[in-house]
């Protein structure tokens, strides 16, 4: 089932008054969404919500998918501002739209590369998904620097984080691409690694700016 952008951002901000901020239930005209808006009969049709006397009220059916609209929010806000390095009003508006398209799974394969983060970078908790939980029992650590490996580890590679342009494509020119295997085989004085045939020695400062999926 896939509820509207709507419908969402009423169970979002309904949860968050609820659920973290023990309010019980949130003023309909402080919600954010127009009180005419069909997203309204959406949820009341699901059950999801009940609107008594100016005041909105989430049900218990409707408590699993605040909790999980929250969770991709603040996913798509870690994504935004620690991968793609856009922060303040523009990242938040990228992580608002960017949310919604984080159904069927795409939620668990963002939190595993951003190694289950549990805040979002305003400090509130992101509520924790069952990969999560995996992870932790499995003692897995998901996606990490390359500096984390030790000598001949090997991995996936899921991304470059820099700001640096030329050191971007210096990476790329090597090989280091998404989805390209990558070997380590020496942690010091350098990094040296392989990809493909093809040996590469790198410093730590850029070593940490290549993720790997172990």
């Amino acid at each position: 089932m896939k509820l509207s952008d709507k419908a969402e951002e009423i169970l979002e901000a309904l949860w968050i008054a609820v659920e973290e901020e023990g309010k019980g239930f949130a003023e309909l005209d402080k919600i954010g969404v127009a009180v005419g808006d069909p997203a309204w009969s959406e949820l009341a049709q699901l059950a999801f919500i009940e609107v008594r006397e100016g005041r909105v009220y989430l049900r218990q059916e409707g408590k699993g998918e605040g909790r999980s609209t929250v969770r991709r929010h603040r996913l798509a806000e870690r994504l935004m501002m620690d991968v793609f390095d856009i922060r303040g009003e523009a990242g938040d508006d990228k992580a608002c739209q960017f949310e919604h398209l984080l159904h069927e799974g795409v939620d668990t394969k963002l939190c595993t590369m951003l190694n289950h983060p549990e805040t979002c970078p305003h400090g509130k908790p992101i509520p924790p998904g069952e990969c999560c939980d995996e992870a932790k029992k499995s003692g897995d650590l998901g996606v990490v620097p390359l500096t984390e490996l030790r000598a001949n580890d090997e991995g996936e590679i899921a991304y470059i984080q820099t700001k640096d342009d030329k050191k971007m494509q210096k990476l790329m020119a090597m090989g280091v691409l998404p989805g390209n295997r990558i070997v380590l085989q020496q942690t010091f004085p350098s990094f040296i690694f392989r990809v493909g045939f093809s040996e590469f020695a790198i410093d730590t400062a850029m070593a940490r700016e290549i993720f790997v999926r172990r």
